[in-house]
């Protein structure tokens, strides 16, 4: 594989074979394959046998973005709108206080008590089954605990596609054979979940509830009814939900979580109150939020309770207003959707801060884009078997950036007639 004489998706020959072939022990190759498997070189699908992954693990899809020289707009990061985060010396000042008072020693419980309380209270208040509480270091953190603990390296996982990058990443890096999954701007489509399900032998199904990355997709209440009863049908599998949007939509949650024995929520507070707090809570079913607790404790033991109780703080003290948030990317986002469909483009967005362009050529796209003096984000970034295009962050935009923006985009890559980019 070292020198390419092995291509991208070509199956290996079974263990024992290539044991004979070799003139060694079939452990010895049995240990090859799966030190391969662990790097993210191959991949193995059951009776199907092993093949080599069409890119290594290790080939993070951040590195394919495009710089933003000087003069340049940049609108391809997907960070949140600093003017739209809440200050922290209060929070950080009042917290300090208090860890004067009382520091925080080994062998205290994980969670702070205050902020899992608030924590529960929020996932109550959205209709959320009843679960404990646990805090990890951001959405991915607390996404890879949870596979880690329930699966095991070849199992399949249903992905969204487009979908979140880092994810995408993330699934075949632990050893797991991701499964695209088609969404609409309703979330994944039943059909393609059932599919993934019964055909690819997901054990595993990660959602995006709400203001999915890269496309805004948010699931709504008859698309949350399909889903449940397609995931009804299999209590085996792994639920896993994201729910990164929660403080800067204003659509309501429809929870697909206790359909399935285990089950996991996650919510990060990164979008709504800053990336470099790295906190997110989540809830579950009593045996899997156990597992991860159990090996967080064998490695950092604990997320900071000086980070969770300053989010305790933010929370108790309403320092962000979902609405405000919310209306504030809806502006800018909404805008440019209309701005776009007057020129005759497709785009999608219906939450959160990002726009999604179905493109014919998307390398073309991102080149001429760059030469008006924009810079966006490609599509390979965050999908796999999923028609190719743009994704637009209007969280730098303002109001009377939406017009040109909409028109170097309508330059770079004229009318679509496609409807769906899933």
């Amino acid at each position: 594989m070292g020198t390419g004489a092995l291509q991208p998706g070509q199956l290996l020959p079974p263990m024992r074979e290539l044991a004979g072939t070799l003139g060694v022990n079939p452990n010895t190759v049995a240990a090859a394959y799966r030190t391969l498997r662990e790097r993210g070189v191959i991949e193995t699908d059951g009776r199907r046998g092993s093949r080599v992954r069409p890119r290594p693990a290790t080939t993070a899809r951040g590195s394919i973005r495009v710089e933003a020289p000087a003069g340049v707009r940049d609108v391809s990061n997907g960070s949140p709108d600093p003017a739209l985060l809440p200050p922290l010396g209060e929070a950080f000042a009042e917290v300090a206080r208090r860890y004067g008072e009382q520091p925080v020693l080994y062998g205290e419980v994980p969670v702070d008590e205050e902020f899992g309380r608030l924590a529960r209270a929020a996932f109550d208040a959205d209709g959320v089954p009843a679960g404990p509480v646990g805090a990890a270091s951001g959405s991915l953190d607390a996404i890879e605990r949870v596979l880690a603990a329930r699966l095991r390296p070849g199992d399949a996982v249903a992905v969204e596609d487009p979908g979140w990058g880092s994810l995408l990443d993330l699934v075949p890096a632990l050893g797991l054979r991701p499964v695209p999954v088609a969404v609409d701007d309703e979330g994944p489509l039943p059909e393609a979940v059932e599919r993934a399900i019964r055909q690819d032998g997901a054990r595993a199904v990660i959602v995006t509830d709400r203001a999915q990355n890269p496309t805004g997709a948010c699931v709504t209440a008859s698309r949350a009814g399909e889903l449940r009863r397609v995931l009804g049908a299999h209590p085996g599998v792994l639920l896993v939900e994201d729910d990164h949007g929660h403080g800067i939509v204003t659509q309501p949650l429809h929870p697909l979580a206790g359909v399935t024995d285990h089950w996991v929520l996650v919510r990060s507070v990164a979008k709504a109150y800053g990336p470099d707090l790295r906190i997110a809570a989540f809830t579950g079913d009593a045996e899997t939020v156990d597992r991860v607790l159990g090996r967080q404790r064998l490695g950092p033991g604990w997320v900071s309770k000086l980070l969770q109780r300053t989010v305790a703080h933010l929370w108790a003290t309403g320092a962000v207003d979902p609405a405000v948030v919310a209306r504030a990317y809806g502006k800018r986002r909404d805008g440019l959707v209309r701005a776009l469909a007057r020129r005759g483009v497709e785009a999608h967005g219906c939450g959160g801060m990002n726009v999604w362009v179905p493109v014919p050529d998307e390398t073309g796209a991102v080149t001429r884009l760059l030469a008006a003096g924009w810079a966006v984000a490609p599509g390979a970034r965050f999908r796999m078997a999923a028609g190719p295009g743009i994704r637009l962050t209007v969280s730098g935009l303002a109001a009377s950036d939406v017009e040109v923006l909409a028109g170097a985009v309508a330059g770079a890559v004229g009318p679509l007639a496609a409807r769906s980019y899933g």
